[in-house]
């Protein structure tokens, strides 16, 4: 059993500021009030430990990054540590698990092949993958697999599908409890089968794929399914309950649901890119933008691509409502959308991430150029991480 160590939260490190070119941040409304360049990080610095250190001292979190981008400068905080076995420090570079925002990159992946014309989000899974011809599942379609609404697939696989034929046999017996769109029911299996398909569709690995294509034409560099040699160094571990130094465990389509291992850095590049994708190839750009389509309206949120949505600006009750665990273990009734109707005015797009030892949060505003993305290695209970992102978001925009 691993000593404990003591509960002393380390100091805030010096900040890490990155320029970009210079983007121009309009008013931010109610919850978020205007946003003005500051020429020093003081204000942001206060802003971050008074949200942050309370956190992690609550929740006892070993270490933390933080980052921010407002008006085209990212805000890069490091907090504690990576390992207090090691006394490693946090750095922009470390990598934390991401857990279900790994499914932003998934569907980001489904939208880029579609742009690429390898396939349609209206096709039938059975289309690709013809051991589901005729089954319930391929009366749904890839849409309804990103969407979670494919007819009630459940969270998690049952506990003897230990690999691929044994999830395709889970798929084929799989029996609709709604149809098709009309309910949605939060799942890594539909999201794996939808992260499956596209890359049979392309005709390589997923991780690969994703490895290889979609996260350089991101510009991601730091980001990975499978951490190389190369950067075992910077790959935090993560904490249980029982203080157990642990890492995510392989899984059936592990990697399309909650394989990703990022740093900040990378995770704001992203950001950004979703902020602004005009500098992405067209087919990448044309797919960041499909993976900001509203399609089914869910209780206090609108689902899209991946990303979760609420009109701007959203209050704090919204969010903690919207990424609530109900949201996550039980059936909701599904709205479909027209075209554009989810998407109207400001948005905020949101996702959370977590595994066992791991939790993460990011949210941004396209048209406010304003973004957060908050990495722990400890699976610090999602009202806590959107509270601290809120309340960082607020104060650091405040002036």
């Amino acid at each position: 059993m691993n000593r404990r160590p003591d509960q002393r939260i380390e100091p805030l490190r010096m900040p890490f500021l990155l320029r970009r070119r210079p983007l121009v941040l309009g008013a931010l409304a109610s919850t978020l009030p205007t946003a003005h360049a500051q020429s020093d990080t003081a204000g942001l610095d206060a802003a971050v430990r008074s949200a942050i250190q309370p956190l992690m001292a609550t929740h006892d979190v070993p270490g933390m990054a933080v980052g921010i981008t407002v008006a085209g400068k990212r805000h890069i905080f490091a907090f504690g540590v990576a390992s207090r076995e090691s006394g490693a420090a946090v750095t922009p570079d470390t990598l934390f698990e991401t857990g279900s925002l790994s499914k932003t990159f998934t569907a980001t992946l489904a939208a880029y092949a579609q742009a690429l014309g390898k396939l349609s989000l209206n096709d039938s899974p059975g289309r690709t993958l013809p051991a589901l011809r005729g089954t319930a599942l391929d009366a749904a379609t890839l849409l309804h697999l990103a969407t979670y609404t494919a007819g009630g697939l459940p969270l998690q696989f049952p506990d003897d599908v230990a690999d691929e034929a044994a999830a395709l046999a889970f798929y084929r017996s799989f029996k609709a409890a709604a149809p098709p769109g009309t309910q949605r029911r939060y799942s890594n299996p539909s999201i794996g089968l939808l992260g499956h398909v596209t890359a049979l569709a392309m005709q390589r690995e997923f991780s690969e794929l994703a490895e290889k294509e979609l996260l350089p034409k991101l510009g991601l560099r730091s980001t990975f399914i499978r951490v190389p040699q190369s950067h075992q160094q910077q790959y935090s571990w993560g904490y249980n309950k029982a203080n157990q130094l642990i890492r995510v465990n392989p899984g059936v389509f592990d990697a399309q649901a909650y394989g990703v291992k990022s740093s900040v850095a990378d995770m704001l590049a992203f950001l950004e890119a979703n902020i602004d994708p005009s500098a992405l190839e067209p087919a990448m750009r044309r797919a960041v933008a499909d993976t900001h389509t509203g399609h089914f309206r869910v209780g206090p949120m609108v689902q899209g691509l991946g990303w979760e949505q609420y009109p701007f600006p959203v209050s704090l009750r919204q969010l903690q409502e919207g990424n609530a665990s109900t949201m996550a273990l039980d059936p909701h009734a599904a709205q479909a959308l027209r075209p554009g109707q989810g998407s109207r005015g400001p948005m905020l797009f949101n996702k959370t991430g977590s595994t066992n030892g791991f939790g993460a949060y990011a949210a941004f505003v396209p048209s406010r150029r304003v973004g957060i993305v908050l990495l722990a290695n400890r699976n610090v209970p999602i009202p806590a991480r959107i509270e601290a992102a809120h309340r960082v978001l607020r104060e650091a925009t405040a002036t």
